[in-house]
């Protein structure tokens, strides 16, 4: 098992300011950490991958896709854009050491059609995607894509859905991820659905219903734990919790109240949560 923090509470972009934490994070024992992936600076992924080689921090990486790119898109052009966009985001992964790539890029983050997906959406989706997995190979990446709650995507909202989708693209680089957060809202079963994923899991995004501190609200952590290990899951575990760093991200995830002390006392607890519900 690995333990991994998602920098998101702190940050959307890695900068000079963010060494101390990333110094804590590795002191406290986790053993990596999630990086937004949202500009694709290969030179600069590359001289991250380095220093966080040299703090002894694995990594993953989260990115998504916007209207403009969307991967799932009827529109040729701006399916296109979201197949380049996807590989550029396994470009930087390759430069800077990062295996899994996860997240919701499967579609366009926050676009609705007022109905669910058509049978040509499915298929420009799994299309695009099939290419991008054959990419993601070549870098020797994997992609684990994630499902939202329904609010936030209207293409993958549950573990069925994207055990199907990861099925029908039929790609060995292409697997899927399970965020307790989202299932929490969409699944009636937590058991099920985990064990739905596992033969497909590639990363677990450990996170509660109100995006702070891990432990603290309603999911269902025992069943979480419990299936986790019945499936002999031996991945990540990666914490995201979301906060008031940014703007942006306090605006796009709703987070109007601080709900934790600080972020460096919702990592540590929520590290030794995790290890505690593994145990």
């Amino acid at each position: 098992m690995k333990y991994g923090m998602n920098l998101l509470l702190w940050t959307d972009a890695l900068g000079e300011s963010h060494l101390l934490t990333l110094e804590s994070l590795k002191r406290m024992g986790y053993d990596g950490v999630e990086l937004p992936l949202f500009a694709y600076d290969v030179a600069e992924c590359g001289r991250w991958g380095k220093r966080l080689d040299n703090l002894g921090l694995q990594r993953t990486a989260v990115t998504i896709r916007a209207v403009e790119n969307n991967p799932a898109s009827l529109d040729a052009k701006v399916r296109a854009a979201g197949v380049a966009a996807n590989k550029q985001a396994i470009d930087c992964c390759q430069a800077a050491g990062i295996g899994v790539l996860v997240g919701p890029f499967h579609s366009a983050l926050g676009y609705f059609s007022g109905a669910g997906p058509t049978a040509d959406e499915w298929k420009a989706a799994v299309d695009s995607m099939r290419e991008v997995a054959e990419h993601a190979a070549r870098c020797h990446v994997t992609l684990a894509v994630e499902y939202l709650n329904r609010f936030e995507c209207y293409l993958l909202n549950s573990a069925s859905d994207t055990a199907r989708f990861v099925r029908d693209v039929n790609h060995p680089s292409c697997r899927m991820m399970y965020d307790t957060f989202h299932a929490n809202i969409e699944e009636k079963n937590v058991p099920a659905a985990i064990r739905t994923s596992a033969p497909l899991l590639a990363h677990v995004h450990i996170s509660e219903n109100d995006r702070s501190t891990p432990g603290k609200g309603l999911v269902d952590w025992p069943a979480t734990f419990a299936t986790l290990k019945e499936v002999k899951y031996d991945g990540w575990l990666t914490v995201e919790a979301f906060g008031l760093a940014l703007p942006a991200i306090a605006a796009a995830t709703k987070i109007w109240r601080r709900m934790y002390d600080t972020e460096e006392q919702l990592a540590a607890d929520a590290l030794k949560f995790m290890k505690q519900g593994m145990a």
